[in-house]
């Protein structure tokens, strides 16, 4: 029998059916009240043999096609120390578009660089209040667990995103903070909040973000976010912490890289009245601090939206006109600042060689032209108690003006944080706990690795630092609050990484303080020189003159190289120092002070030039902010989020090993693991193992009466562990390997669907038996209340009906009476009865005078009428259906019947016979003939037989009529020529003869006298002579006798007869003896 697919909900993942495994003999039954047993080797033959097809799973954590789609929880991966293994998981998920997995509550998310169908609104709904492993690894699971536990506990967390740039981390924060903004309770003031919070992230991305050679929206900033909530986990605040800004960016950019965004958009999408306003062209080209990179307009960014966003992100955060006006405004100095350039005089001295730029500049930030000019070209040097000013040459102007921009829009960015804050801020004053979101830079590795780098990496060890402490702390604090014995994990501990940059007097950072701090001239190499002096024996530190002769040659004299918790990576020290120190001149910080602007008024106050004091510098700046995120972290609970790049080219469905395996390392997810996996792989509370797993033991199915410590090693113990695969805690059981696990959820997943059909028997029988007891229960009474329907129509039918037959009676004894009430229906039904029976036998003929029916006496008039008009129907349709010839047929008929009906025996027989054009064809007659008599025209010819007018001897003759006379032809003579106007008249007898007499004038005796013919077509000949001579009135049919002239003077007489045969012969008495036959009358 074959196997059968087990369909269930989850289009996700897959397992079998207990069907497939019961018939593939790898499940055996119990006895009767002992459940289902499976053992480990019956489970890793099921793997092994791979004979089992598999269906849709319901939940995605059933463990059960881990060969197909991975397994969703890298702890429960067997070979956890094997790095191969970990990336043939990623891979196998995310070639299902399986971007999530976790690392037990650590979650990685890989970029499919593509839109996925999993961020709606019905996917939040799906994970409200879910317990996360309930669910396939979502990044939501992760928001709602986390918010979820606040509320309990009442205690504050934080979520870590990081990775690389590219990998995601920016929209990972999106999606938390959608999610909180949908989850959370709603009301108008709590709207206003959430909207705050989201749009501050198009702001910041605005002012923080830009294109980098890996990512179009690389975050250049470090961004940590307190959201805060109330007792009730109403979202009712938040709070912003920037780190490590990247304001070179804004005077210089690396080939294939932009400026911050919010230049681009101002440009590209600012009005045409703001621009003007700000001394502004729609052309980024025309400004130096945004053609650097040689790449203005990308395909994959839409700045002219994107400025519309901000411009309505600032107004939801509560930025009124003025402030976005001063806002703008700074932006468009800096650019102008960027075109400022400078000449050397004779002595080397800078010089403006224009003022455009900087009267714009001057305009903007409302500082005296003049004022502002002497800043960038002189530099204030007190001495004692004067001042003196000491020229700048051109690369010390370039550097203040560059100092200068970079001043301005570092602190402007600093405000804009402190501003969003002030509108996300909650005055209340009650406790209220939080849950933070750190989206911090990834581990970076250049070609050329510079400052920025040195400090991101530094902050990458410390998190790494901090991550190992926290999750090693959170391990032995349940393990010992369980009672389990705890065993050290073997890990690789950066704190000596952390020591070598951050030590007091020692570290990296104190030695490039002192470079900068110390008089004399300090540069990037003297401060090389002095790492080497102080490092020269690290194992962590090699410069090119501390390394071997192997490595030296991948050293540069100028570089250093740090060996990371995630590789080797080498810095180059140029720029170290000037970017350390970020010097901006003491006599440029007070023209700012002199600012109209209010935003520049905030970001240089006016108590800042008031110390002697040395600011501090950029490394020590960030190092203690560093420090400062290290306490608020470490006072928190912890979630993390992985974000790694699938690939370079963001590219959908690629997947890069060596890309990803570097990800791997240096996010330290192996290390993460190796300390989840010390240990046991597997716990979880009492209740929920037993709620789960109690259908496997019929000790513990269908209830359990005891404490869920009992009946879980009532559990464990049916099923077969073994002491050392699991540890019984205080609150929770402790599963020591993944493959346990895995034995214990294909038992239960084989059990379940057992389960699950009973079930579901009982329920369909249960329902069965309800649904029909209503059915029969509605049949009954449909029935009862149809036969009373039914017995009420027949009641009235039959009432009706009685009604119907009396006045039909009365109307039928009446009928011959006057219309009254009685008869009138009657009536009305005789005259619909005679017309319904009238219509189905109407005559089909004008000739059929027989046919229609006898009208009732009521109808005899109305018959009548309806007869006439149906015979003018018939006969208007008749005349419409005939041709041109038959019509002509028609009226040489009606002549015919004219002359010769009821006159002439043989005419009834000739109706039929149609006439014909003419009986001689003129190629039948001859040419002579035709030459003498053409010019008349031939109107008919027939062949007729011609009687001598003395003895009556007969001859074969062509009868021919044209329009003036009738010609009498034999062969090619013209025997007698006979005009129209001499034909006196035409005589024939009324007997069944074919004879004809043709009455000629005789005025001379010597003029041939009448002709007396014999012709076949009688009729057709004497209708054409009578309408071609228009003789109709001359023609006569003649009872006995006919006389007809010899020639003037002499007469003679044809006398017909009827016989049995016809004859024609000369009589005793001298006439014509014409027999004609007899024909029967019809």
């Amino acid at each position: 029998m074959g196997v059968k697919q087990a369909v269930l909900c989850r289009a996700v993942e897959f397992r079998p059916s207990a069907l497939d495994l019961l018939e593939s003999g790898y499940i055996h039954r119990g006895e009767p009240g002992q459940g289902l047993k499976i053992t480990r080797e019956i489970v890793l033959q099921l793997r092994q043999k791979g004979k089992v097809k598999l269906g849709q799973l319901d939940l995605e954590g059933a463990l059960i096609a881990r060969d197909r789609v991975g397994i969703q929880d890298f702890v429960l991966l067997d070979a956890h120390n094997s790095e191969t293994a970990f990336l043939d998981n990623l891979k196998k998920r995310f070639s299902e578009d399986l971007i999530y997995t976790y690392i037990g509550t650590l979650l990685i998310s890989v970029n499919p660089y593509k839109e996925l169908d999993i961020y709606n609104k019905k996917q939040m709904d799906l994970y409200m209040g879910v317990n996360f492993f309930e669910l396939p690894p979502h990044i939501y699971a992760l928001a709602d667990n986390a918010y979820h536990t606040m509320l309990t506990e009442a205690n504050n967390h934080f979520i870590l995103i990081s990775g690389e740039s590219g990998a995601g981390k920016t929209e990972a924060s999106k999606k938390i903070l959608q999610y909180y903004a949908v989850s959370c309770p709603s009301t108008a003031l709590l709207d206003t909040v959430r909207d705050r919070m989201l749009m501050s992230n198009p702001v910041l991305e605005a002012f923080g973000n830009a294109k980098t050679m890996k990512n179009d929206n690389s975050s250049r900033f470090g961004k940590y976010m307190d959201i805060q909530f109330d007792s009730q986990g109403d979202a009712v605040g938040g709070h912003i912490l920037s780190y490590l800004l990247e304001k070179s960016r804004v005077v210089h950019q690396n080939h294939g890289e932009r400026n911050f965004h919010i230049f681009y958009q101002l440009v590209e999408g600012g009005e045409e009245d703001l621009l003007r306003h700000l001394g502004l062209e729609k052309d980024t080209k025309r400004y130096s601090y945004l053609v650097q990179g040689q790449c203005s307009n990308v395909s994959s960014i839409n700045d002219k939206n994107d400025w519309k966003t901000v411009k309505n992100a600032l107004s939801v955060i509560d930025f009124d006109a003025n402030d976005t006006e001063h806002l703008f405004g700074i932006i468009a100095s800096v650019l102008h600042l960027g075109n400022v350039h400078f000449d050397g005089d004779t002595k080397g001295y800078a010089v403006l060689n224009s003022n455009a730029g900087l009267r714009w500049v001057s305009k903007l930030l409302g500082v005296h032209v003049q004022v502002l000019q002497e800043a960038l070209t002189y530099r204030k040097i007190e001495a004692k108690s004067e001042e003196v000013l000491s020229p700048f040459t051109v690369d010390h102007a370039v550097y203040a003006r560059d100092a200068l921009a970079k001043a301005i829009y570092g602190r402007t960015f600093t405000w804009l944080v402190n501003r969003i804050n002030e509108s996300l801020e909650n005055k209340d004053s009650s406790r209220k706990t939080v849950i933070g979101l750190l989206d911090i830079y990834g581990f970076e590795v250049f070609f050329v690795n510079s400052f920025e780098q040195f400090c991101i990496n530094y902050c990458n060890e410390k998190l790494q630092q901090l991550f190992i402490e926290l999750t090693l702390k959170a391990e032995q604090e349940e393990y010992e609050g369980e009672g389990i014995g705890w065993e050290p994990v073997q890990f690789f501990n950066n704190k000596i990484i952390c020591d070598l940059v951050e030590e007091k007097h020692r570290g990296i950072i104190s030695v490039l303080d002192e470079e900068c701090l110390r008089p004399g001239d300090a540069s990037d190499l003297t401060f090389l020189e002095k790492l080497e002096e102080k490092m020269g024996n690290h194992p962590h530190f090699v410069t090119h003159k501390l390394a071997d002769k192997k490595t030296r040659k991948t050293l540069e004299r100028g570089d250093f190289r740090l060996l990371h918790y995630a590789g080797e990576v080498t810095y180059c020290v140029v720029g170290f120092i000037d970017k350390n120190n970020d010097l901006l001149y003491k006599n440029i910080k007070d023209v700012m002070r002199l600012s109209k602007n209010p935003i520049i008024q905030e970001c240089f106050p006016a108590n800042e030039g008031d110390s002697k004091r040395r600011p501090e510098t950029v490394a020590t700046q960030f190092k203690n902010s560093l420090l400062r995120l290290t306490e608020i972290l470490m006072a928190k609970e912890p979630w993390y989020v992985r974000c790694l790049k699938s690939n370079d080219n963001k590219q959908p469905g690629k997947f890069d090993e060596v890309l990803v395996r570097h990800q791997v390392k240096y996010l330290g997810l192996m290390e993460h693991l190796r300390v989840r996996r010390a240990g046991f792989a597997y716990r979880r509370r009492y209740e929920v193992f037993l709620k789960r797993y109690k259908a496997l033991c019929p000790a513990t199915w269908p209830h359990w009466r005891g404490v869920p410590a009992d009946g879980v090693e009532k559990l464990v113990k049916h099923l077969g562990y073994q002491p050392d695969e699991y540890k019984m805690g205080r609150t929770k059981i402790f599963i020591r390997y993944a493959r346990t696990l895995f034995a214990t959820e294909d038992a239960f997943e084989i059990c379940k669907h057992e389960l699950a059909t009973r079930i579901q028997a009982k329920y369909k029988g249960y329902r069965a038996k309800g649904e029909f007891r209503k059915q029969k229960e509605a049949a009954t009474k449909i029935e009862t209340c149809w036969r009373g329907v039914q017995a009420r129509k027949e009641r009235d039918r039959r009432a009706w009906a009685v009604k119907v037959i009396k006045k039909f009676i009365k109307g039928y004894i009446t009928r011959r009476e006057a219309k009254t009430t009685d008869n009138s229906e009657y009536l009305a039904f005789v005259r619909q009865s005679y017309l319904n029976r009238l219509k189905n036998n109407l005559p089909k003929t004008v000739l059929d005078k027989t046919t229609w029916l006898t009208p009732p006496p009521v109808m005899t008039e109305t018959s009548e009428i309806l007869r006439q008009l149906h015979t003018r129907m018939m006969v208007r349709k008749y005349v419409r259906g005939l041709t041109a010839q038959r019509k002509a047929q028609l009226q040489q008929k009606v002549v015919t019947s004219a002359m010769f009906k009821g006159k002439k025996d043989s005419y009834p027989p000739s109706i039929s016979v149609p006439f014909v054009d003419t009986r001689i064809s003129e190629q039948d007659i001859n040419m002579r003939v035709l030459q003498t008599i053409r010019q008349e025209r031939i109107k008919y010819s027939v062949p007729v037989v011609k009687y001598d007018r003395n003895g009556f001897k007969s001859r074969q003759r062509q009868l021919i009529f044209t329009q003036a006379a009738v010609y009498m032809v034999e062969e090619a003579k013209i025997k007698q020529r006979v005009d129209y106007v001499s034909l006196k008249g035409v005589s024939v007898s009324n007997l069944g003869d074919s004879i004809m007499i043709l009455h000629v004038a005789c005025d001379d005796p010597k003029q041939k006298g009448d002709l007396i013919l014999e012709c076949d077509h009688l009729f057709e000949a004497l209708t054409k002579l009578a309408m071609v001579a228009k003789k109709q009135n001359n023609i006569k049919v003649v009872q006995g006798s006919i006389k007809f002239e010899i020639h003037a003077g002499k007469e003679n007489c044809v006398d017909f007869s009827t016989g049995q045969e016809p004859m024609v012969y000369k009589g005793k008495n001298g006439h014509l003896m014409v027999v004609a036959p007899r024909i029967k009358s019809r």
